[in-house]
């Protein structure tokens, strides 16, 4: 199965020690699989988003994240550029519909869209909101939602395998950000990948001696619903890492040092 990183809405610039400074990124994954056509796991910003940011964003989440814009990241357009129609696109998975992550899902209207039930009921109950937007899901997607399991199935979490992808993918439920928010499992026939959505938003905060990112970390505690959840999801993760590292990658979707890093590494 190949996998492509992509970035699909940059917005404001960021620093951190020892490293370059960069835009942060809505980063996803599209999948080629063999026999469920392509596979993208989240969507970051769609083209409505760039045309008409106000109605479709709101103007108070564009004033705080500072997106670039561009049409030219959208996943449609980026998917187009490698020799793709939207309607290939037959699945999307999200880890939750934060603005953010499923601006995209106009774009693909035939795609079946996989979420826990928690969160398509949290977002089609708030929006509007800072969080939910009405427009990214206007069009009546094609929900294939799922319960929260139990048990401990995919490296000591639980796992949901999705309906209708035969290809090794799964939702990771990580909760505390959102009412129903979960890790997507890509497996790309070598190691597994682990998409963690917004569970962490700096790679420093899975290290031993964890160091959040100073503005990325206001925005994560501002918009956690569960604060020691998210931490205790953390946390697992930092064990996923230290017993796992070798089997599984871990990234989040904005940091954009993750994203360079696994794009030389796709590359090599």
């Amino acid at each position: 199965m190949q996998i492509h990183h992509l970035n699909c809405g940059s917005v404001r610039q960021i620093e951190a020690p020892g490293l370059p400074p960069a835009a942060a990124v809505n980063h996803c994954l599209l999948a080629e699989t063999d026999h469920d056509g392509l596979v993208l796991v989240e969507t970051g910003l769609g083209l409505d988003d760039v045309r008409d940011p106000a109605a479709t964003l709101g103007g108070d989440w564009v004033a705080m994240a500072q997106p670039l814009l561009s049409e030219a990241e959208t996943a449609v357009r980026q998917i187009a550029r490698l020799g793709f129609a939207p309607e290939d696109v037959r699945h999307v998975v999200v880890t939750h519909l934060d603005v953010d992550h499923c601006g995209g899902l106009p774009d693909f209207p035939g795609a079946r869209v996989h979420v826990l039930a928690a969160e398509r009921d949290a977002a089609l109950a708030e929006a509007p909101s800072f969080r939910y937007r009405p427009a990214h899901w206007a069009h009546g997607p094609k929900w294939e939602t799922y319960e929260r399991p139990s048990g401990d199935d995919w490296f000591g979490f639980a796992s949901i395998p999705l309906r209708g992808i035969d290809a090794g993918i799964r939702l990771v439920p990580l909760g505390g950000h959102t009412a129903g928010h979960a890790g997507v499992a890509v497996h790309d026939g070598t190691r597994w990948l682990l998409h963690c959505g917004d569970a962490y938003y700096f790679h420093r905060e899975l290290e031993a001696a964890p160091m959040p990112h100073p503005v990325l970390d206001v925005v994560q505690t501002r918009s956690e619903i569960h604060h020691d959840l998210r931490l205790g999801t953390q946390a697992r993760l930092r064990e996923l890492v230290r017993g796992h590292g070798d089997e599984v990658t871990v990234f989040s979707a904005h940091d954009p040092w993750e994203l360079d890093r696994l794009r030389v590494a796709a590359s090599a």
